[in-house]
């Protein structure tokens, strides 16, 4: 039998190791050794690729018979496993290749398509965000919630914009036009996990953003979800893993939000 607390421990620890790699990096990364991948804007970095090879072979040592499905494509990439390790080794690389503080890991295991646990660790505050199926969320070992915000007009928002698929762009940005009128506001941080994270413990009250990758929501959503927020995709229906949009909100945030995306996008 899995024991999903002590792999919730052992990936919890793990991914702090990682987090101190990266942030000494960044101290004194050299900005020549950026790569580009698919899209002028969509980059990548050695610490990227090595981090991922870190976070690979310490969770494979905590769970040899999962697979993986990561960012890098630095294992082989699975899809019949029973179990599946969802990583993403640096959310956030466009920020840390310029040094601004908002960068994270970002860990999930998986039974088939089902989150069962989640970690996040933001790097530069050093706040370790996790959960695990049956249990509450947690930042640094205290218990966190979504917002009690009961209203709209009563939120701070995060968003995100997409490296292609542009074709969206006057629909998204409608969407978030509609926002900006009646919040109190829309963020762009530049990391899904570490927004999803602050949605988790109440910092947001709601995160929308499409465009998105399984490593980059798979840890982020369950904790919100454990947490005791709503996620969904954009019909308001479960397939926000794999298919590529997603509005994650506390309780009485979620369902506003999602009418005025739905206003839009559709």
């Amino acid at each position: 039998m899995t024991d999903l607390s002590a792999l919730t421990h052992g990936t919890v620890e793990l991914s702090k190791q990682v987090g101190e790699f990266i942030r000494r990096e960044c101290e004194h990364f050299d900005k020549s050794r950026i790569e580009q991948k698919e899209g002028f804007n969509n980059l990548v970095s050695y610490v990227d690729k090595e981090a991922e090879r870190r976070l690979v072979a310490g969770l494979t040592q905590l769970l040899p018979e999962a697979g993986f499905i990561t960012e890098e494509g630095t294992v082989t990439q699975t899809t019949d496993q029973e179990w599946r390790w969802i990583i993403d080794p640096l959310d956030g690389t466009t920020n840390f290749l310029h040094a601004l503080p908002v960068f994270a890991t970002s860990v999930a295991l998986a039974r088939g398509n089902e989150v069962m646990l989640g970690v996040v660790y933001e790097v530069n505050r050093q706040e370790c965000f996790y959960a695990q199926q049956g249990r509450a969320a947690y930042c640094n070992d205290r218990k966190i919630a979504v917002s009690a915000a009961g209203q709209l007009n009563q939120s701070l928002l995060a968003t995100g914009f997409p490296y292609y698929h542009f074709e969206k762009r006057e629909p998204y940005l409608n969407i978030i036009k509609q926002f900006l009128e009646s919040t109190h506001g829309v963020r762009r941080l530049g990391s899904a996990a570490v927004d999803l994270a602050y949605v988790a413990c109440g910092r947001f009250e709601g995160f929308f953003e499409y465009n998105l990758h399984p490593w980059d929501v798979a840890a982020g959503a369950f904790i919100v979800q454990q947490a005791g927020g709503l996620v969904t995709d954009f019909s308001g229906g479960n397939n926000f893993l794999f298919g590529g949009e997603l509005c994650a909100g506390s309780l009485h945030i979620h369902h506003p939000m999602l009418r005025v995306i739905q206003q839009h996008w559709y």
